[in-house]
This record gives structure tokens, C-alpha cells and sequence, in this order.
């Protein structure tokens, strides 16, 4: 059973780090049915999801050990806190991929570092603290982000912090941007025959809420917010990947397939996953 109003407040008049595409489905998804019990992911893992690379084993610690590499999956989804070391239901948190990367870092068995990506990126809130532990951890181990197919917006933050990027010829980055979607539910109380009194303390304590128009005061708030986000999105990714904030503001919030990403400098090879571990392995290894 899902949690809908819990699901609401994650998804609605709230900063998404998420390709646009996939934000287009969340809203069709919900906004007409808001009364649906449960939500299947469309990703190809499932709810038993695996890593590109290898099988899950008991005393799970997040990723596995292939040949001295931690393989850490980052797919579907990416939520705040999910208290799993795993992608689940298709959603995968920051929370667990923090824990598991510090895990790694400091195993003594862990040569270098897989973040194995595919994923269209989520939530704003925690991104950015995991990109920066993650860059900021860049010298101590190799660390590469393999892209099983593709890194959008809160997924490309985290690719962005690794030493390398990977892209398969299908595969694409980007989408430096962020998006907040507000509904309006008025018009539907009203034809519902219902009608919602608001008491607060603070003219704007409520601002934004549903149940009324979106006013203007409200809409440059939220405005004023995403700039905020998105000018930390395009320094964050300028200063990981070494290019200048020009060049990403420039982007526009475009998604690119993987030669046009790598000409840009928001990925550095067009290889196929197997490619690119092995890369990854030789590297490890010198």
C-alpha cells in the first residue's frame, strides 16, 4: 500500500532533479488517479533488482566485489532516504548509495569504484551532499561511473563527481536543470462540491498549496528557488567535470545522446558497459 499523501509531498511543489520526460509520466500517472494503490516501475529491474555485473548474495552490503571492483547499482528513481543498501521498487536512495560508497572506500578488498548508472534522475534534497562526498573522494581510489544506458539530471550530478563517464552509443547525459510541478486541485473540489477553509498564521505559512490558484507572490518564490538549485546544479557539474559554467548554463537543461555528451564534456567515452569495467579493472590494477 502506498503512502499517497507521503508520495504527494515528495513529488509535488518540490525541487526535482528528474528528466522531463519521466516527470510528464509521474503527473499523468497520479494526477487523474490519485486514488491507485500501488505503482510498478517501468524499469527493467524490477522489484528484485540486480547490478549490470553480477548477482546479489547474502550479508548484502550494498555492491558487489568483482576482480577488486565495488560495483554500486544506481538505477530508476533517486529518492532522498529509501533504507535500502538497493535499488527497490524501482527507486534507489541516496542514503544507501552513501553508505555503500563510504563502505567501499574504506574496504580494504575495494581496488576501485563502479557506480553503475541508469537512471533519470529524482530528488533534489541529498544530491548534492553525495556529489560532494563523492568528488571529494576522487585520489583515493578510481572511481568511474558506467552507464548502463543513462544519467539525467540528479543521476548525471553524481556520474559528474566520478574521475570518468562512460556512456553507451544509446545512451545519454544531461538534462542540468530542475523542475517543480505544482497542481492545482481548486477547480476539482469545486466541481466535487467541497470547499477548503485555511487557517494559518503568516500570510505565506500555506503559499503554494494546492487548493487555490498559484498566486504570483507564490510563483516567483518557487521561481526563486529553482534558480537557487539550478545555479548550484551548473557550478557543481562545471567544477566536477572541469568545463565552465557557460558551457553547462548553455545546455539549457537539454538531455544529449552519448557523442554529443562527450563533445560537450559532459561524458569522456562512448564505450559499452563491458568495455569500460575492463578499462576500469586495468586501471585498478596499475
Amino acid at each position: 500500500m502506498i503512502n499517497l499523501p507521503h508520495l504527494a509531498q515528495r513529488l509535488f511543489n518540490v525541487p526535482l532533479a528528474i528528466h522531463p520526460l519521466k516527470a510528464e509520466v509521474v503527473m499523468a500517472a497520479l494526477s487523474e488517479r490519485f486514488g491507485i494503490t500501488q505503482i510498478k516501475s517501468a524499469s527493467v529491474w524490477g522489484d528484485d533488482e540486480v547490478d549490470s555485473f553480477s548477482h546479489k548474495k547474502s550479508n548484502d552490503i550494498g555492491y558487489e566485489l568483482v576482480e577488486g571492483i565495488a560495483v554500486i547499482p544506481i538505477q530508476g528513481t533517486l529518492v532522498q532516504k529509501l533504507g535500502s543498501l538497493r535499488p527497490y521498487s524501482g527507486m534507489t536512495g541516496y542514503d544507501g548509495i552513501r553508505q555503500s560508497f563510504l563502505t567501499a572506500l574504506y574496504d580494504p578488498d575495494v581496488k576501485g569504484i563502479c557506480l553503475d548508472i541508469d537512471s533519470p534522475g529524482g530528488e533534489v534534497a541529498g544530491c548534492f551532499d553525495l556529489v560532494d562526498t563523492i568528488y571529494k573522494s576522487r585520489g583515493d581510489k578510481p572511481i568511474h561511473a558506467i552507464l548502463t544506458e543513462n544519467a539525467y539530471s540528479a543521476a548525471y550530478a553524481l556520474a559528474s563527481a566520478a574521475d570518468c563517464i562512460c556512456v553507451p552509443r544509446t545512451g545519454g547525459v544531461g538534462s542540468v536543470g530542475v523542475i517543480v510541478m505544482h497542481v492545482d486541485w481548486s477547480q476539482k473540489i469545486k466541481s466535487d462540491g467541497l470547499q477548503v477553509t485555511i487557517i494559518t498564521y503568516g500570510d505565506r505559512k500555506f503559499e503554494g498549496n494546492p487548493y487555490v490558484e498559484l498566486s504570483d507572490t507564490a510563483r516567483e518564490a518557487i521561481q526563486s528557488d529553482v534558480d537557487e538549485i539550478g545555479r548550484l546544479f551548473v557550478s557543481t557539474v562545471a567544477r566536477n567535470r572541469g568545463i565552465s559554467e557557460k558551457t553547462i548554463r548553455d545546455t539549457q537543461a537539454a538531455c544529449f545522446m552519448a557523442a554529443a555528451g562527450v563533445e560537450l564534456g559532459l561524458a569522456d567515452r562512448v564505450m559499452t558497459p563491458d568495455a569500460a569495467f575492463r578499462q576500469l579493472l586495468k586501471q585498478a590494477g596499475e
